[in-house]
This record gives structure tokens, sequence and C-alpha cells, in this order.
């Protein structure tokens, strides 16, 4: 009974038609799933992946119609991609700058190849060496390159106050372990703890950084909503007894249809989510259609004519 590693991330965009031309065009990521919402079907949930939707490769967002968020504290906040090899870090800084993306240079962190960038509505996000562990499934129509395809998710940060707290449901409630830990690169004075999960490696990694002197962040466009880790399928109902057992207040057992569900929150009020790897996101479409229409989950098709009409196109 153990995380396996990162399965998705879900952010927040207040422009639809510009999100899906940023993470298709400009990040060459394939629309694997376009829904909506379950909690909230005036919105569409779009999941961006890799050519075959893998878990762990899955980057969300809500097109929720709001203000920009603020970074700080008790948010996640920022978000890896990982790719291989330093030609592909020429490649992407080159390919960022010349479409005028807010990009940094490339750098060394906590012993990997960095480099980062937001996006238009200043979603913070990493482009991580992860030194071509692991599967790659290309997208066949990507605008970028195979060799430079981004190739999943993670790691993960998190920026907390104060560590005590989380760091026991990470160890004692989620089994994850700590590896080591690195100077915050914005100020060296506050402290990266980096806790893993699985075979570990930036795939399977979350990393918490310590900084007890920003203000408290806030929702909004640009901020990121949950992280979800991943469970096989046998181990689903393990997990919500564990959750259970040890007095975390959580969700109970959510199917989304596309994956099995438990969400609850760390004690700086983070949301997690813990996620299977089944069904997957050819349940209900052909694996060369997917994310080319909306896509509803049995129990909305009965609405989808009213649903279509309270979205705008895209």
């Amino acid at each position: 009974m153990k995380l396996t590693g990162i399965h998705h991330l879900t952010a927040v965009s207040a422009d639809a038609p510009g999100n899906v031309a940023f993470y298709t065009r400009t990040l060459g990521m394939r629309l694997v799933k376009k829904t909506v919402n379950q909690d909230d079907t005036s919105a569409y949930h779009f999941f961006y992946a890799d050519g075959k939707a893998s878990p762990g490769s899955d980057l969300t967002f809500f097109d929720f119609r709001t203000a920009p968020g603020k970074p700080g504290n008790n948010s996640i906040s920022r978000t890896g991609l990982r790719i291989a090899g330093r030609a592909s870090f020429d490649y992407w800084r080159k390919r960022l700058t010349e479409a005028g993306v807010k990009v940094g240079e490339i750098i060394e962190r906590d012993g990997r190849l960095t480099l980062d960038f937001e996006d238009p509505e200043g979603q913070r996000l990493s482009l991580i060496d992860d030194g071509g562990k692991g599967e790659a499934h290309p997208w066949g129509k990507s605008p970028v390159p195979a060799e430079h395809q981004i190739r999943g998710l993670g790691p993960i940060t998190l920026t907390v106050p104060n560590i005590l707290t989380t760091k026991v449901v990470l160890e004692n409630v989620m089994f994850m372990r700590k590896a080591r830990e690195y100077p915050h690169p914005e100020d060296a004075r506050d402290i990266v703890h980096v806790y893993e999960m699985g075979e570990g490696g930036p795939a399977a990694e979350l990393h918490v950084a310590v900084r007890p002197n920003l203000p408290r962040s806030a929702p909004g466009a640009g901020s990121v909503h949950h992280v979800a880790f991943r469970i096989p399928d046998a181990d689903y109902d393990v997990w919500a007894h564990r959750l259970k057992d040890v007095g975390m207040p959580n969700s109970g057992p959510v199917d989304r249809f596309y994956f099995r569900s438990l969400y609850f929150r760390e004690p700086n009020g983070i949301l997690f989510e813990i996620a299977t790897d089944g069904p997957g996101f050819a349940a209900d479409e052909p694996m060369d259609k997917l994310g080319e229409t909306l896509a509803l989950p049995p129990f909305l098709e009965g609405q989808r004519k009213e649903i279509e009409a309270g979205l705008q196109p895209v």
C-alpha cells in the first residue's frame, strides 16, 4: 500500500481559448479530454497529457471566470514538467523566448537542470530534467519534436509557513519518505524539503518549501486547485479505509468515471487527491480521437444539451 507518484495536477484558468492554445500549440501537449467540472458543469475541464494519456502526465485546468490569483503561502506554488537532456533545454528556452513567454535561464536546482517559466496567466511552471527515466509516449501531432516533448509531471512544489503538521501527514498518513533538502532559490534562508513516493525520481516527488515570511496566497486564475497522487486501482478501498482509520476528514469515495478519487486537505489547507490509474481516458473515446469533442461521463450525458448551451465554443 503506497503512493506510486504524481497522478495529475489541476489548476485554474480564466481564458479557455488561450489556455488550449498555449498548452497544445506552445507546449505541444495533447488535449486528451475536453469535459466539464463535474461539480460545476458551467466550467470546462481540460486535460493535457502525453500521446497515450498516461497517468502521471495529466496537467488539467478548470475554466473559472475569476480574477487572477496571488502567489504565496498555503499553496501549490510550482508545477514541474519533465523533459530529458541538455539539448531539450536549449530547444525549449529558444522556443519559449520566441513565443514571448516569460522564461528564466537554464540552471541547476536540486542536482537537475531546470528552466522556470510562466504561462500567460502567471501559472508557475518548470521544465525539469528526468534523465530519460521511464517510458516516453510522444504525441505524433505535436508541434514539438518527439525527442523534446514533455514526458510527464513532477516534481510538484508546495509552499507552507511551517512544515511540522504537513510532515506528519506526508510521512505518517501518506507513507512518503523524506529524501533530502536544499535552499530555496529565492531565499537561501528558507529550506525546500523533498519527499519521495514509490520508486522516487522527479515523477514521484513532492517538494515542500517552508517560507514563514510570505503572505498567504489567494486563489484565482494562474493558481493551482489541487494535486493528485497515483495508486493502483486495487488499492483504492484500502486507502479509503486508511483515511477513515486515521481520522483524516475526507470526501469519501468519488467516482470521476475516468478514475476514482479521494479528496482531503493537509493541515495548511492545500487540497490533495488520491486517484486510481484506471479506467483511463479511453473509457468513452477511442485513443486516436481523444479530446476532439466534448466528453461527458454517463451520469451527465442526459444534461448534454443544457451543458453545451452554457459553454463558450473552444
